[in-house]
């Protein structure tokens, strides 16, 4: 088999996807969830710091993001443990979406 014809091959399997752009994709991803959790809790510090309350939005975005990603994954792979991780944050999703609607309609401080 010729180098062209393995190629076409692969690509015809990967249904014209390319593997390093999707792992590339995958990768940043992963980094801009860090990068995102990272800058919420330091949101969270600062706010708690200068304000003494913070706001409830972010972690609501964070938790529902985390949710999400074990959601997805638990889908993919099924274990049980991933459904457990994604209910727990799905939870406490919720619980920052109710605070955030407080502190939104004013029951309580911002």
């Amino acid at each position: 088999m010729k180098k062209e014809e393995i190629l076409l091959r692969a690509q015809e399997e990967n249904k014209g996807r390319d593997v390093a752009d999707l792992d590339a994709q995958r990768k940043g991803a992963y980094i801009a969830y860090f990068v995102g959790l990272f800058l919420i809790i330091v949101w969270d510090v600062v706010e708690g710091i200068r304000f003494h309350q913070i706001n409830y939005g972010g972690n609501m975005a964070l938790f529902a993001m985390a949710s999400t990603a074990f959601s997805v994954k638990y889908i993919k792979i099924r274990k049980r443990h991933e459904l457990l991780v994604a209910l727990v944050y799905g939870l406490g999703a919720v619980t920052f979406s109710v605070l955030w609607i407080l502190q939104l309609v004013g029951v309580m401080p911002r």
